[in-house]
């Protein structure tokens, strides 16, 4: 595997560096925004590490510069920025995770595996379709009724969720689980918010509404 880390805290980089490389990951490593911009848009890289306060270009800049290229590299934020309006930044950026620091290394790593492993195995030619919304996955494209619908990373990966267990109540642990590949603190609103932003672009000028809450339950995809 083959890793990006831009990180401007020397220390923190060489440590992060030497202990991936010792789980047999191979990492380069970029010290501000720009030079981690260019390495990624130029070369391929099995996940990208970035840190959100750098030098020359912010990491979110870097992360909307990744997207708007349609690359779909694992993105994982690694910052010191925590409440729940900076996660939401970084996902509906297109992070595709996202960790505090302090952290526990052993939680990067799972992490990084986890993040790895999906996008390794995530199935070519796949299409999902319910009622009129076509999930494309290799292209990463999503209609309804023949309508384009523009999904940011977050968005895509839960209505792809969803999607695979359609009339199936998920909870917000379980969405948090498989949907995110991390579990968010008990009491963050994350996943509601992000529902929210799903609901409004799938639903909205619809007569068929498709995504509904099961109070004190969680969520589920059926026709009604």
């Amino acid at each position: 595997m083959n890793i990006l880390l831009v990180e401007d805290d020397p220390r923190l980089s060489a440590l992060i560096r030497r202990g991936l490389e010792e789980e047999q990951l191979t990492v380069q490593v970029a010290s501000d925004g720009q030079t981690g911009q260019e390495l990624a848009l130029a070369q391929p890289f099995d996940l990208v590490i970035l840190d959100v306060l750098l030098p020359q270009r912010s990491g979110l800049e870097v992360l909307a510069a990744i997207r708007q290229h349609n690359l779909e590299v694992p993105v994982l934020m690694l910052t010191a920025l925590g409440t729940t309006t900076d996660k939401l930044n970084g996902f509906d950026g297109g992070a595709d995770d996202y960790l505090v620091k302090p952290f526990d290394f052993a939680e990067l790593v799972a992490r990084v595996r986890a993040l790895t492993r999906r996008g390794s195995t995530n199935p070519k030619g796949s299409r999902l379709t319910f009622a009129d919304v076509v999930l494309d996955i290799p292209s990463r494209t999503v209609t309804r009724a023949g309508q384009p619908l523009r999904l940011t990373t977050r968005e895509f990966n839960l209505l792809e969720l969803l999607m695979r267990h359609p009339g199936r109540v998920l909870s917000r642990s379980q969405i948090a689980e498989h949907g995110w590949d991390e579990a968010f603190d008990a009491g963050s609103n994350v996943i509601d918010v992000y529902v929210s932003y799903l609901r409004k672009k799938v639903d909205h000028g619809f007569a068929s509404k498709l995504i509904h809450t099961v109070t004190g339950t969680g969520y589920v995809l059926r026709q009604e």
